[in-house]
């Protein structure tokens, strides 16, 4: 098919979903979207596999032991096989035709590893704050890029090149979730490709209410973010991480501790990006 049909051609794209315990988000969401859906489940309990397969037995479904956090949209994209892969959430989806017109501009730009959709949030439709952020990019725009440069995305918004994203490892099995982003931004990167924010194309997000509580996820994202540092980042950068983790209060604290079990894994993994992108993410951060 062609994007002007509104669907996007199996043998190019797939919509990687990841859920846990999410079964009636999934089953609103699922027949949005426009491509071939590959359900990575992480170890649900509430018989959200049992219900996919009776409402949309057209979807392939990964049932996985335990719950390994983001590293389960890797296992959904090797599944997949597809040249380009869409994240999506159990609580996001695709704008109708937007997905095949997204994977045209991945085909148009051959740097492009990931292109980062404008993401409108809830019913209202608001605009994603981040996606402001990225608009006005301080790295500006490649002229080999269609949309402001990046060093970082959304998840539930990417359409991301296998062939790139893989190369790079995926999702890996330290970082979990969430903040995983990061280190696969970083790497893509440092390995010359190109990540760019495109807001011709849209995803909507209607967050799920069953979510973790605000404080509980920001320790979360603290563990990440000073995991990631470990396994990227100058050591002076990682040093001032663990500053502002123990300024930050609890959620810094409890987030340092949560990563603890997980340095020896990150620091076999350590591979400081090189400075041409380290310099470009000091631009960013400014």
């Amino acid at each position: 098919m062609t994007a002007e049909t509104g669907a996007a051609a199996a043998s190019d794209v797939a919509v990687v979903v990841v859920s846990r315990n999410r079964r009636d988000d999934l089953l609103a969401t699922l027949p949005r979207h426009e491509a071939p859906v590959v359900l990575v489940d992480n170890a649900s309990t509430d018989d959200t596999l049992a219900a996919v397969r009776r409402a949309h037995p057209e979807v392939t479904v990964m049932s996985l032991p335990r719950n390994l956090g983001a590293r389960a949209r890797t296992l959904g994209m090797a599944r997949a096989g597809t040249p380009f892969v869409a994240f999506a959430d159990d609580d996001s989806w695709w704008a109708p035709g937007d997905l095949a017109r997204a994977v045209a501009i991945m085909r148009a730009h051959p740097r492009l590893a990931v292109l980062n959709a404008r993401i409108l949030v809830g019913a209202e439709e608001r605009l994603d704050p981040v996606c402001a952020e990225m608009a006005h990019s301080a790295l500006g725009t490649a002229p080999d890029l269609p949309g402001p440069s990046l060093l970082g995305f959304i998840a539930c918004a990417a359409l991301v090149r296998t062939e790139a994203f893989l190369a790079v490892g995926g999702f890996d099995p330290v970082v979990r979730f969430p903040g995983e982003e990061e280190r696969p931004a970083l790497d893509l990167a440092a390995s010359g490709w190109g990540l760019a924010y495109v807001d011709q194309v849209t995803v909507h997000h209607h967050p799920s209410v069953r979510r973790d509580d605000p404080g509980r996820r920001q320790a979360a994202i603290w563990r990440s973010r000073l995991l990631t540092g470990l396994m990227r980042h100058p050591v002076r950068d990682v040093a001032g991480m663990v500053v502002r983790a123990g300024l930050a209060g609890r959620p810094g604290i409890e987030g340092a501790l949560r990563a603890l079990p997980d340095v020896p894994a990150a620091l076999l993994r350590r591979r400081p990006m090189p400075p041409q992108v380290h310099e470009a993410l000091r631009r960013l951060q400014s």
